[in-house]
């Protein structure tokens, strides 16, 4: 697949060819379901937790007498059905961990980045470069490329010039490309990746 090459200019400045077997491989859409599935289960805590009537600090006393008051009988007010009582069958700490070979992680990515390039939701750029932290700069650039979108970009590596340029911007994101996975791929419109980045991938991916 080749796609147009661009400058932080807006300016078309080459052509580019993106592997096929990144970009156009086959759409597994189970799989890709199954490893959103797995990131979203792995990125909860499993903190939580209810008290449940032996657990609860209340007096361990009978209520009241057992007869004579024509109520129900109790034995404690730590039961579930009085206020301040415990909780039947209640939630417990415990992990959501799901575990995922990594053949099949790699191929779900790949099927995303296919289906983003179908859809002409790829671009890339020769190079992303800023001297300074500036949100103006950022939004002038995503301008000039006509990305009004939810935009995911991809770094090399650490470039704080970029990253604090895109930090206060809602719907722009930026990601290492070796942290690249199907949430945010699912949670973004279009990927921006400038060439480095796109090698990162392909060498992963590849």
């Amino acid at each position: 697949m080749v796609v147009p090459l661009y400058n932080t200019k807006g300016e078309t400045v080459g052509e580019i060819e993106l592997r096929s077997d990144i970009f156009e491989a086959d759409v597994n859409v189970s799989l890709m379901h199954q490893a959103l599935v797995r990131q979203l289960a792995n990125a909860r805590q499993g903190t939580h937790k209810a008290k449940s009537r032996g657990e609860v600090n209340r007096t361990k006393a009978k209520w009241y007498r057992q007869k004579g008051t024509g109520r129900a009988r109790h034995g404690s007010r730590n039961a579930n059905l009085f206020v301040g009582g415990g909780v039947a069958h209640g939630p417990t700490p415990h992990r959501y961990t799901k575990k995922m070979p990594r053949k099949m992680s790699r191929a779900a990515l790949r099927s995303a980045l296919s289906v983003k390039a179908t859809e002409d939701q790829i671009v890339v750029l020769d190079a992303l470069e800023m001297e300074m932290p500036k949100t103006k700069d950022m939004v002038a650039v995503l301008d000039r490329l006509g990305l009004e979108q939810r935009v995911l970009i991809l770094l090399s590596e650490r470039n704080e010039p970029v990253e604090k340029s895109a930090r206060n911007l809602s719907q722009v994101k930026t990601l290492r490309a070796s942290y690249l996975n199907i949430r945010d791929l699912f949670n973004y419109d279009c990927v921006l990746m400038p060439l480095d980045a796109l090698h990162v991938v392909e060498n992963i991916l590849g």
